[in-house]
């Protein structure tokens, strides 16, 4: 489904990414793990079209989308949950559900979908006439995650959803995430909590310091000596 080869991504003189290549196939989720400034982030953004890379090519469903504008891409089907949420605060909830489905001309299909969001999300249900800075970190989550898949994206970026959130509600998002790709959306997700990450991962990616470490399948990462040492604190 998507698949990058030799990615290089600067920011000005700084190279946050040197030479990635990584695969998604469809129906997987992948995680990608690594410590800060790794290069996770600014991969998901290149994907989404939000930078453009220095070396290297992008294809999704056998299109090249390496320099393709950020709302073509959404269009394609891929849709970015971005770290920190970033909903639209002072918009409801409702408003910021509507805004994930703007690219979509088939409106006929809009309460279906609001409805398997509610299904997925009740708090949001609950929340529907509330601007969305009253919402907990853990609702925001929600929110933004709801707001993508109103998208119907083929393929999902998720960008650290657990971070800030308290233990009950990072359970809570990475039954969604497993909910998502059973119910047929792929995910290519970005966690600090590297243990649920591979935990759910069907495959993973490790990142330092910009280049590929180690892949493999999510198991067999989370029994790597390497992993544990730098990321589980085995």
């Amino acid at each position: 489904m998507l698949t990058i080869e030799d990615l290089s991504v600067n920011y000005g003189m700084i190279q946050a990414v040197q030479n990635v290549s990584l695969q998604v196939n469809q129906g997987e989720i992948v995680s990608l793990i690594g410590a800060n400034g790794a290069g996770k982030s600014t991969i998901l953004r290149t994907i989404s079209g939000l930078i453009h890379p220095k070396e290297g090519s992008i294809q999704f469903l056998n299109q090249d989308i390496t320099k393709t504008n950020p709302q073509a891409i959404v269009k394609m089907g891929i849709s970015h949950v971005p770290e920190g949420r970033h909903v639209f605060k002072d918009l409801t909830v409702k408003e910021n559900l509507e805004m994930g489905a703007f690219l979509r001309k088939d409106k006929e299909n809009f309460e279906a979908d609001y409805q398997t969001i509610y299904q997925r999300f009740p708090i949001l249900k609950d929340r529907l006439k509330q601007d969305a800075s009253t919402l907990s970190g853990g609702e925001q989550q929600m929110l933004a995650m709801g707001r993508a898949l109103m998208a119907k994206p083929k393929l999902l970026l998720l960008d650290e959803p657990s971070m800030g959130l308290a233990p009950i509600f990072i359970k809570e998002i990475f039954k969604i995430i497993e909910a998502i790709k059973e119910q047929g959306t792929t995910v290519l997700l970005i966690e600090q909590n590297a243990k649920m990450a591979l935990q759910v991962a069907d495959r993973g990616y490790v990142l330092e310091s910009g280049k590929l470490f180690l892949s493999g399948s999510g198991q067999d990462l989370l029994a790597s000596d390497q992993v544990q040492k730098a990321y589980l604190g085995g």
